[in-house]
């Protein structure tokens, strides 16, 4: 039971400080957090799944969780309500986190709107073991960008791109993937965001033998692998398709081994498909 500490409106998105004593030592960046939603006596039975943005378990308001909120349901909109003093449910840390290299790589962070949330975390943690680290940011429109100006502080090259062009350069984060990509020699993409732009990002990168690993953007009902409603078809390590839990399985996983062309279905050659594998 997680007590609001602050609850601060930051563009189109809320960011909210739970006081998370018994959570914030074990997150892993990338790991997320089930909220309960709407009270004792609401009908909105599901919980709500965020990325972690941060943890600090040395504060002046005691080991505290971060949180980023877009209010764009009925169950968001109540969460972004909900004023400091107000004690929410919370589940975590959940998930497996991103995979950390063991020597120093040229890392890019590659985020779409508040998939940005986790990726400054991400980079503190990549700077201890002395990898380089880039960015480029991008969203729809200026207000739904997310923690630029820190993403920028923590880069060597960042960019950022908007769809309307009301701020940085227009256009998507792929347009300049391929140039970020030579110029910074990357190693390893860390990416963020709304499942077409993971895809379009794991195709740019895989052409250029890099590897890409991917915070899915999947609907978690239950969060600990129960309800199975954020299942999606996964290559495993010999090349074979399995339905698997982004709640547990991920949400991290290698962008080249998601069957981006066949999420939402069980394809024919799945492991336990009808007519499938056995």
């Amino acid at each position: 039971m997680a007590t609001i500490l602050a609850n601060k409106r930051e563009g189109a998105y809320h960011r909210l400080i739970l006081a998370a004593p018994t959570i914030a030592a074990n997150v892993r960046v990338g790991q997320f957090a089930s909220l309960s939603v709407g009270g004792e006596n609401t009908g909105m039975i599901l919980r709500r799944a965020f990325s972690i943005h941060n943890v600090n378990t040395d504060s002046a308001q005691g080991q505290t969780l971060e949180i980023i909120v877009s209010g764009h349901g009925p169950g968001t909109r109540w969460i972004t309500e909900q004023e400091p003093g107000k004690v929410l449910d919370v589940v975590s840390p959940l998930g497996k986190g991103f995979p950390l290299p063991k020597s120093p790589a040229n890392c890019l962070l590659i985020g779409g709107g508040y998939g940005s949330a986790p990726l400054v975390f991400l980079a503190k943690e990549l700077k201890k073991r002395l990898c380089p680290v880039d960015f480029i940011l991008g969203a729809s429109t200026s207000d739904k960008l997310f923690d630029t100006m820190n993403a920028k502080r923590e880069s060597r090259f960042f960019e950022v791109f908007t769809q309307d062009g009301s701020r940085g350069q227009q256009g998507l984060v792929t347009d300049s993937l391929v140039e970020m990509i030579q110029k910074a020699e990357t190693n390893v993409i860390y990416a963020c965001g709304p499942m077409p732009m993971l895809e379009a990002v794991t195709q740019i990168a895989t052409r250029f033998g890099v590897v890409t690993q991917c915070a899915v953007e999947e609907s978690m009902a239950c969060g600990i692998g129960v309800c199975m409603t954020c299942v999606l078809p996964i290559r495993d390590q010999s090349g074979v398709t399995r339905m698997m839990r982004s709640c547990i399985d991920g949400p991290v996983f290698r962008g080249d081994r998601v069957r981006f062309d066949a999420i939402g279905t069980i394809p024919d050659d799945c492991v336990g498909a009808p007519g499938g594998s056995v």
